[in-house]
């Protein structure tokens, strides 16, 4: 079984943009946002070299930062 976790903020536009794909797509997800989460801002912000990339998304331990939805398919095939 495949674990999504999107990490993300809900102002984000490529955040909301890649949760309505993977909505449309039908594919379950968890959804963090980093704003109220300090920990995951870390964590984050540990996978992207210092930065807040929204979203960063961890498919079974593959991360994609800011991926568009042809990079988030791939991932997902």
């Amino acid at each position: 079984m495949r674990k999504i976790t999107v990490y993300g903020a809900d102002w984000c536009p490529l955040t909301r943009r890649a949760l309505v794909y993977l909505e449309r797509l039908g594919v379950p997800f968890e959804y963090v946002d980093v704003e109220a989460n300090p920990d995951a801002s870390e964590w984050v912000k540990s996978q992207n070299n210092g930065k807040e990339k929204k979203p960063t998304i961890d498919i079974n331990g593959k991360i994609l930062s800011e991926p568009t939805n042809e990079e988030l398919k791939a991932a997902l095939a």
